[in-house]
């Protein structure tokens, strides 16, 4: 089985465009649709992303709709947690995609990292 693993320097969950992401109503409380459109910046970023150094600036504190856990994932999603690598692997490789291209260094960083974690679990 594939493990997901979040590569740094990345940031492509970071874009927040809500016209990139239609759905956000559907698994986001009323609350968290607020804390999340006061997090999307002019550029569609999230204000807390540091472009400079490519990372969250409030990652520890980050919200619950910013982190790839099971219990996140099984309420926000209905994901089962055999599911959840699976599910959060093809999450990043479509923002990735999206955001740095598909032949991007990003991708690529993904795939290595993900594969060099095939069957860890």
């Amino acid at each position: 089985m594939t493990t997901w693993q979040c590569i740094s320097g990345c940031g492509a969950c970071c874009y927040l465009e809500p016209s990139e992401r239609p759905d956000l109503a559907e698994y986001l409380t009323d609350v968290e649709m607020q804390q999340y459109m006061s997090m999307v910046g002019s550029d569609g970023w999230c204000i807390n992303f540091d472009h400079l150094n490519r990372q969250c600036q409030i990652y520890a504190e980050r919200p619950r709709f910013c982190r790839v856990e099971q219990d996140t994932f099984a309420d926000m999603f209905g994901i089962e947690p055999e599911e959840l690598d699976e599910f959060a692997i093809a999450c990043c490789e479509e923002n990735i995609k999206s955001v740095h291209g598909d032949r991007s260094l990003e991708i690529l960083r993904f795939r290595q990292a993900i594969a060099s974690c095939d069957g860890d679990h």
